[in-house]
């Protein structure tokens, strides 16, 4: 018999409905079995006026079969198995990498292999359900034989997610017009596909992270000798706390990074990764962390309690920095590397426009004319979430 979508749809949910009642169900072969990486996915609205969702399964070929995902479908649990989007050909491997966080050269996953798929949605307001389901189509074993066979095609469902819809709300971290959003959510990017095997976990703590860049009055973020970190209008800004929370740990005593060069990767540590910097504890298992800034600058020692909009420290190009910008993400705990990244609301801003990520992709270092990217008319916006290369408007100085 042969079943159209819509009955199969049906018969996943029913099979569902009757695990969780505590019926038996025939058991399947999934050769390549699936889990969330980090539990915890909230829906977010970015500065398009959509939700957003972003999360990572973690893949894993469990047959001695070497395995090729054909198609990653993501489904309403909700409402029959309902298609919300279908990863496959290049989509699917732009969206795979390596638990090094190198891109996947394929989509072949050998035996005992592990894979990390990226997931990002976009969907419309109030369009976002409270629970997902994967739906694989996979070649690969079709028996558990520990020996190589012959690889046959397989779909099957697998790795629920469920949504949570609480979100912290924040103040900017940063005054003043003209802050652009550099290496920001949600494509897969130096932050968004960064993961980080610390403590002995994979952890994904840069998620929702944010190079906060300024623009001059030109559309310029560097205006004279790039290797100067004068050039930079963004250094030495007023760094300030997103809230009121109480200092964690800190790091002052680190020196500027000539701009266009990165340190020694042999000098590279856990502790000086992300330069001078400061971790705040704001409550309710969150974490605010401010990173790359001037040596000497920061304002603050680990035990302060903290108001929102108290100076931190100033701007700088410390640590493993290419370019002065401030480094700002939300975490779950007080480890840098070793946590996973939260989105968050900034309360109140103004959005200026958005630069196009062909013409950033196109400049030299961020040595471009941004200034037609800036819109004609800015407009107001609370409880959202900056995308990337959104520009924006803090307040005055």
């Amino acid at each position: 018999m042969v079943c159209s979508k819509r009955e199969h749809y049906a018969v996943i949910t029913l099979l569902s409905l009757l695990s969780a009642l505590g019926f038996a169900q025939k058991d399947a072969f999934t050769p390549v079995v699936a889990r969330l990486a980090t539990p915890g996915v909230q829906p977010f609205p970015g500065t398009d006026g959509k939700q957003h969702v972003v999360y990572e399964l973690v893949l894993t070929n469990a047959n001695a079969t070497p395995a090729r995902l054909q198609k990653i479908e993501v489904l309403n649990a909700e409402k029959d198995g309902r298609l919300i989007r279908a990863f496959e050909g290049k989509d699917l491997q732009t969206h795979l990498r390596t638990t090094g966080s190198s891109d996947a050269e394929n989509t072949d996953i050998e035996f005992n292999g592990t894979r990390i798929f990226l997931v990002d949605l976009v969907l419309d307001a109030g369009a976002v359900p409270k629970r997902l389901l994967h739906r694989l189509t996979v070649t690969g074993g079709s028996t558990p034989a520990r020996t190589p066979g012959t690889p046959t095609e397989t779909t099957y469902t697998a790795a629920p997610v469920d949504l949570q819809a609480k979100l912290m709300t924040i103040g900017p971290p940063l005054k003043g017009s003209g802050w652009v959003a550099a290496n920001g959510c949600c494509l897969p990017g130096v932050h968004r596909a960064t993961s980080m095997p610390v403590n002995g976990e994979l952890h994904f703590s840069q998620r929702f992270a944010i190079d906060w860049m300024l623009l001059d009055k030109t559309g310029h973020m560097v205006n004279g000798n790039p290797a100067d970190v004068h050039s930079y209008p963004g250094y030495g800004a007023d760094v300030i706390a997103v809230a009121d929370g109480k200092v964690v740990s800190t790091m002052n005593n680190l020196d500027d990074q000539v701009p266009g060069t990165l340190p020694d990767p042999k000098t590279i540590t856990l502790e000086n990764l992300d330069g001078n910097h400061v971790v705040m504890d704001l409550g309710n298992g969150l974490y605010a962390f401010y990173a790359h800034m001037q040596k000497g600058s920061v304002t603050v020692v680990p035990g302060a309690q903290v108001k929102r909009g108290q100076v931190l420290g100033k701007l700088g190009n410390t640590g493993n920095s290419s370019a002065p910008h401030l480094h700002f993400h939300l975490m779950n705990s007080p480890s840098v590397t070793g946590s996973s990244g939260f989105p968050y609301l900034i309360d109140s801003f103004t959005w200026m426009g958005e630069i196009p990520e062909e013409l950033f992709a196109k400049s030299t270092g961020v040595e471009g004319d941004f200034s037609k990217a800036i819109a004609p008319t800015p407009s107001s916006r609370k409880g959202q979430f900056p995308l990337d290369l959104a520009i924006v408007n803090f307040g005055a100085k």
